[in-house]
């Protein structure tokens, strides 16, 4: 294994700006104790790699409950100024200047996120913008009507002696408080500042826990959040390796100090954080698994369908909550769209992030591709066609498959009834449009969901019909800070993005105002 100081050497060659020599979290008081080390590993390592040791680009100190429940006793003292001693203004500065400092070290972090999450280095440049983007916005929202310290007024129903109207009807928003959040390792900014930065800017203080797979993109963020001037106390990393993990999440959901949770990740482990929760009656939000179905009418325009499957499917190697999973395809057009998807998938060059010709990188871990293949294998028995690829990349290293197209896909196997999180597209056919509805809504998931079509009465026919917080029709790619992200059935609760994200953090408080 690596030694400790030529792993910090790795990192350091990666940057020149943001401090990650010492990659060590709230170094201060809290550390006094005995710890062991988390290792990042990069994904897109060879197996002789993994196996000499050189795959370890970072040690991380691991972090246990006792330190979250230290950081959420210290993020309470630090919210009665936070809350009531900063203006709007001021946390709208401080968010602005976070999103300036992050855009300036943008190639840097790029480059961290790539090493310790595998996807090429274009598509870590693209979720930079993708981060800062809910920086801006929620320095904007900071201060509007909507925020914490507006509300509204209400007429009074309410009669006094001679006929006029008693009192003044007042509903004012404030700060929800303590907040926990657990981010995933799939988009390891994006993730981060769609849930801080409308936290900070209602004037919650943040404990925020980011995945043991990508700890340094949040360290990076931390680093340049405290150059922003946002107090250290007020935002707070906790990083555990996996065995912690669990007990680190029943701390933020046991612990009375804290006031809501937001959680990205499985439906098993939401559904695990609700339980943990009810005790002390949490406000949640929780974008949950997906399962998303990508519908061709037989009137789509095939080229169009094409490229928004291509975006939707092949980013970060199939690995979104919002990919698309289950393609339904119209059998009149079915061969068209197989013969201009094939073009486009043969070219999808494989390989490690950082080298510029790689379009789509590894898996997160090798018994991610390996459970692909097992559902893959599991399809072509129950009848599938493999079109394209089908197989694990070992040469290349343990986490690396192939892009996969499969048609006359059983559904009832596997990989059409389960989030894949893999670059296979499982294709089944339909001839009319309720089938296709029923096909698209067969799922306890109710994340994403996409459609091509020319016809407009269509377009909104299919889109009410369909269960799903979000839909994107003729595009692949639909996220925006600008617009409310969540999901329906068991996808989850609760926005994020769009002012409706700003509100997951606020209370409103109702006054009655007698003068």
């Amino acid at each position: 294994m690596s030694s400790s100081s030529s792993t910090i050497r790795m990192v350091s060659s990666l940057t020149t700006s943001i401090n990650l020599k010492d990659p060590l979290l709230l170094r201060g008081k809290f550390l006094s104790r005995h710890r062991e080390s988390l290792e990042v590993i990069d994904p897109s390592a060879t197996l002789g790699e993994i196996e000499d040791g050189t795959a370890v680009i970072a040690l991380v100190e691991a972090m246990d409950r006792n330190d979250a429940k230290e950081a959420i006793e210290t993020s309470s003292k630090a919210l009665n100024k936070w809350k009531f001693h900063t203006t709007a203004l001021e946390r709208s500065k401080m968010l602005s200047r976070l999103s300036m400092l992050i855009t300036e070290n943008a190639h840097d972090i790029a480059r961290i996120m790539t090493l310790e999450s595998g996807k090429p280095l274009k598509e870590s440049l693209a979720e930079v913008g993708y981060g800062t983007s809910f920086i801006d916005f929620y320095a904007a929202e900071a201060m509007r009507s909507n925020s914490a310290g507006g509300g509204y007024l209400y007429p009074s129903p309410f009669s006094s002696i001679d006929g006029s109207p008693r009192g003044k009807i007042m509903a004012i928003q404030e700060a929800v408080g303590v907040t926990a959040m657990i981010t995933p390792w799939n988009f390891p900014i994006a993730m981060i500042t769609r849930k801080l930065a409308p936290a900070l800017a209602a004037g919650c203080t943040v404990v925020l826990k980011p995945s043991e797979l990508t700890p340094l993109t949040a360290i990076a963020v931390k680093e340049l959040a405290n150059r922003a001037g946002i107090p250290d106390e007020v935002f707070q990393l906790i990083i555990s390796n996996k065995e912690q993990t669990p007990s680190v999440g029943e701390e933020f959901c046991a612990n009375p100090i804290v006031k809501k949770i937001s959680f990205t990740g499985s439906t098993a482990v939401g559904k695990l954080l609700m339980k943990q929760s009810s005790h002390t009656v949490k406000r949640l939000s929780l974008e949950l698994g997906g399962n998303a179905p990508f519908i061709v009418f037989e009137d789509a325009d095939v080229e169009q369908a094409v490229h928004a499957a291509m975006a939707s499917k092949f980013r970060n190697a199939g690995q979104t909550c919002v990919c698309a999973d289950r393609f339904i395809i119209h059998q009149d057009i079915e061969q068209e769209f197989l013969h201009a998807l094939h073009q486009k998938v043969q070219n999808i060059h494989v390989g490690k992030g950082l080298d510029e010709k790689t379009t789509m990188g590894p898996l997160i871990l090798g018994s991610a591709a390996s459970s692909i293949k097992e559902k893959v294998d599991e399809a072509l028995e129950k009848g599938a066609e493999c079109v394209i690829g089908g197989n694990l990349l070992t040469h290349l290293g343990p986490n690396f498959f192939e892009p996969t197209i499969l048609r006359n896909v059983n559904t009832s196997c596997r990989i059409w009834c389960e989030e894949t999180f893999g670059p296979v597209i499982a294709i089944s056919t339909f001839i009319h449009e309720e089938q296709a509805i029923e096909l698209a809504n067969d799922t306890s998931s109710g994340l994403a969901s996409y459609f091509c079509s020319k016809d407009a009465a269509r377009m909104f026919r299919v889109a009410e019909r369909l269960e799903n917080g979000i839909v994107g029709i003729n595009e692949g790619i639909i996220s925006t800070a600008n617009a409310p992200f969540g999901g329906v059935k068991e996808s989850g609760l609760g926005r994020e993005g769009s002012p409706s994200g700003l509100a997951e953090y606020l209370e409103t408080k109702y006054v009655f105002l007698n003068p």
